[in-house]
């Protein structure tokens, strides 16, 4: 199956997230019955149930091919409303991040996230490829 769309170059960060969301769009198409996958743990021992790591997939594809939220309207929907850990945490994150990131100049900053977001991506893909396998195992072995 031909995953990609459109022509990129292999590396291109456009060619990435396109793979990314066909992945997610194809693991949405196979995965019938995500409650199935509660309780149920991929190689990553001790993290997040696969349903988790679905539901989270899905999201983040949302952002992917439509772009972000405005940061009010993420934060109203964000679980525990207008401030919660996780949100508190991500900005402690981010002050610590930015003393760091002044340091650097304008260019190095492109080629950190830049990396990094090329990094993650790929990460994800790979987790939703997983997700896919996994769940096609487990209806294989219902039959």
């Amino acid at each position: 199956m031909q995953v990609l769309t459109k022509s990129y170059p292999k590396n291109c960060l456009l060619a990435i997230m396109d793979r990314y969301s066909a992945v997610v769009h194809k693991m949405e198409q196979v995965v019938m019955f995500p409650s199935l996958l509660q309780d149920v743990h991929g190689r990553w021992a001790g993290g997040p149930d696969l349903y988790k790591c679905f539901t989270m997939l899905k999201a983040i594809c949302v952002d992917v091919d439509h772009g972000l939220l405005p940061r009010e309207e993420w934060q109203v929907k964000m679980p525990g409303g207008d401030s919660s850990e996780a949100e508190t945490e991500a900005a402690e994150m981010e002050e610590a991040d930015g003393e760091v990131l002044r340091q650097l100049d304008i260019e190095a900053q492109f080629h950190l996230h830049f990396s990094s977001l090329h990094r993650i991506l790929t990460q994800l893909t790979l987790k939703a490829e997983e997700v896919t396998k996994i769940y096609q195992e487990m209806m294989e072995q219902a039959m």
